[in-house]
This record gives structure tokens, C-alpha cells and sequence, in this order.
């Protein structure tokens, strides 16, 4: 199976936006038969609002959320126009609530990262990728 690529274009939505990407993303992990409570799923589906809410959070909005499906892993891109490569919370700040985002990203994703936005234009693409699960694999 070739690679299945679904792209969101969101334009620097914040009002709603994590749900509709959340939404977005269990529709095509749907399509390409992802069971529906599965562990892999699930850390899908938190992974994708995390990064929006990040985007959300920090950079504007995301401009673009783009899912890349292939055998065996899931690769997740939100893209947003804050040239700053993500960083966590410095210890002990408490100006806001928060800062778990990249924690939970370091600790579910097989892999994540950021680079340049590829496109010339300003900003950056924060990426991760999540392990498909087996074939009839069930969670509890």
C-alpha cells in the first residue's frame, strides 16, 4: 500500500479547531480501518489535539494539519506561521496553565520534531508519528 496522504488546510483557526481536527483525523484513521479504541488510536487522537492545541497556544493557530498513512505508522504534521521551534515550559513557571503538550508527545509518539516550513513562507511544521496498530487489534 502506497502512502495515503489527508490535508487540512485551517488558515490560523483557533475558535474550534482542535475539535475539528480531532474530527478530521478519526474520520481518515476510520477509513483506513483503524480499530476505534485501540490504544494506537486513541494516542492518535490526543496526539493530533495536543499539537493543535500547541499551535493554538503558541504559534496563532495552526495553518495546516496534514495526516501521512502508510504500513505500520501514522505521521501527523500541523503547521502554523511562529518560526520558534517549540520548546517546553521552563520548570516551575506557572505564568499559564499547562505545558504537558511535548511531554505527552515525547512520551506516546514513536518520533516527533519541527522543521523550517518548507514552502519559503515564515514559520515551521511540528511533526510526529504513531504506530499503526496490528490488524483486529481491540483495546479494552
Amino acid at each position: 500500500m502506497a502512502e495515503q496522504t489527508r490535508r487540512l488546510v485551517l488558515g490560523g483557526a483557533t475558535t474550534g479547531v482542535v475539535t475539528r481536527c480531532r474530527d478530521f483525523t478519526r474520520r481518515a484513521l476510520d477509513d483506513w480501518t483503524w480499530p476505534a479504541y485501540a490504544e494506537e488510536t486513541e494516542d492518535a487522537l490526543l496526539l493530533v489535539s495536543e499539537a493543535v492545541t500547541n499551535a493554538c497556544l503558541h504559534a496563532g493557530g495552526p495553518r495546516e494539519l496534514v495526516l501521512r498513512h502508510s504500513p505500520g505508522r501514522l505521521r501527523v504534521e500541523v503547521s502554523d506561521d511562529n518560526p520558534e521551534p517549540p520548546s517546553p515550559r521552563p520548570a516551575g513557571s506557572r505564568s499559564r496553565p499547562g505545558g504537558h503538550g511535548l511531554v505527552l508527545l515525547a512520551r506516546l509518539a514513536k518520533g516527533w520534531g519541527w522543521e523550517p516550513a518548507a514552502d519559503g513562507r515564515t514559520g515551521k511544521t511540528v511533526w510526529l508519528e504513531v504506530t499503526a496498530p496490528e490488524p483486529g487489534t481491540e483495546g479494552s
